[in-house]
């Protein structure tokens, strides 16, 4: 979605994204506190990664050193592991799109592509609630636009770039300014044209994850065999709008995505407002926890709202999405943990790699001792990382874990990552050397597990 004529929406959801974080996304919250139980057998989804989009025919291209911030993962570096590009309508710009993505790559992030429009010569203008010059794919031009999309596919992996999957269309139910599709559009393209697409096929990107866009999907057979990424945005959707249960009962096999948001859209210039850039981390913890997301994905990744500012530096907006995307990288898979511990603390956890990741995010205003208890696996000590209003992704202490326990002190306003690895004396991370590798061991298993 294009920054400018998000502006309107933007108007529109703000005070309910601030009501919001306020009011609406808290998990019921315990009466008094108690233990983390992480259950490291008891698995959840597959995570595939985090990332943004990158988007040089709008906002110009990331440069060189932008590309290592964005997609490296050593110190002051966010380890973003997915790059999201645009599929322009004219050819003549695909080009643009190939130094970035090929540096993503080159870092083993995945790239996937999203498209506004089709090529002008595919749409037709009609009468969409009173504007007549709203645009959509003509109906007889469903396999020309597929073998477009092919046409991109082939172009990227002629110039080094294989796409991880394709988007058939960007907001399909937001278009004031690009082109419209109504769930029925979408359920025949899927089911009688995507099939020919020569990648994974990712639909329906609805901008509010609007269910009525992608429940004729999952209800069809064809249409459903031809997804393979059920892609979401959440601008506006409230926390206990992330379950989609019809999709638990009937994906198995594909992959569940959030493909777009940024959070919270108060402020054009909050990307260093805190503890507002708290809100990323609790955002990110929803959607993971409560709506098992596989990605989550930003929108521009250089921004005066994103995780990096227009100098380049990592805001701190940034700092709390590097919480989680430095450390849990692609394959690693969400384990069972104790969501909502105590009043204000939300925590995650994960492993892969032969370690443990847990993610403690504390809203209060005063610090918590928090008691951790590993199930299922041991450790001998973790190494820590916390974001808070002086910290960025800072080194703490190591914590010895005695008898599959520890206790640690959680920053008021702050988020902290704790990485262990399992069965080794050794903290996982020393000093400021992050684990750089892209690896997805479940490469094989693109699955949703689904351990309920």
């Amino acid at each position: 979605m294009i920054s400018k004529f998000k502006k309107s929406l933007c108007t529109v959801l703000a005070s309910v994204t601030l009501l919001s974080a306020m009011l609406v996304p808290a998990p019921p919250k315990v009466a008094a506190a108690s233990d983390v139980t992480v259950n490291l057998s008891a698995q959840k989804q597959v995570i595939r990664g985090f990332g943004g989009i990158n988007h040089p025919v709008w906002i110009g291209d990331l440069t060189a050193a932008q590309r290592e911030t964005a997609f490296g993962n050593g110190a002051n570096q966010l380890g973003l592991s997915i790059l999201r590009i645009s599929v322009d309508d004219n050819k003549n710009n695909w080009s643009k799109e190939l130094d970035t993505a090929k540096a993503a790559v080159a870092k083993g992030a995945i790239v996937f592509a999203s498209p506004w429009n089709p090529p002008a010569s595919m749409t037709e203008t009609f009468n969409h609630n009173g504007n007549t010059s709203a645009k959509r794919l003509r109906y007889d031009k469903y396999g020309a636009y597929a073998q477009h999309l092919n046409d991109f596919v082939t172009y990227m992996k002629n110039n080094g770039v294989n796409l991880y999957a394709i988007s058939i269309q960007n907001e399909p139910d937001y278009a004031e300014t690009w082109t419209w599709w109504t769930p029925a559009e979408v359920l025949n393209f899927m089911k009688n044209y995507a099939g020919s697409i020569n990648c994974r096929v990712i639909a329906p990107e609805s901008f509010q994850y609007l269910k009525n866009m992608s429940d004729p999907i999952l209800n069809d057979s064809q249409a459903l065999a031809n997804m393979d990424i059920l892609g979401a945005h959440l601008y506006g959707t409230q926390v206990n709008n992330f379950a989609y249960p019809l999709f638990k009962q009937k994906g198995a096999g594909k992959e569940l995505w959030m493909t777009e948001v940024y959070y919270p859209n108060s402020n054009n210039n909050s990307a260093n407002l805190w503890p507002e850039a708290l809100e990323v981390a609790y955002h990110m913890h929803n959607a993971l926890v409560e709506g098992d997301f596989q990605a989550y994905v930003w929108w521009y990744i250089r921004r005066q709202y994103s995780p990096m500012n227009e100098d380049g530096s990592i805001s701190k907006r940034g700092d709390s999405m590097a919480q989680f995307s430095k450390f849990v990288r692609p394959g690693y898979v969400r384990v069972d943990a104790t969501k909502n511990p105590n009043t204000n603390v939300y925590v995650s956890a994960y492993k892969g790699s032969n370690k443990a990741v847990i993610v403690a995010i504390n809203k209060s205003n005063s610090a918590v001792s928090q008691k951790f208890v590993l199930q299922n696996g041991t450790a001998s000590s973790v190494s820590t990382w916390i974001t808070d209003a002086n910290r960025k992704v800072a080194a703490g202490s190591n914590i010895n874990v005695s008898n599959g326990a520890f206790t640690a002190q959680l920053p008021a306003l702050s988020v902290t990552t704790f990485v262990a690895t399992l069965g080794s004396s050794k903290s996982s991370v020393t000093d400021t050397t992050y684990e750089a590798d892209a690896e997805v061991e479940a490469e094989a298993d693109t699955t949703l597990i689904v351990a309920e």
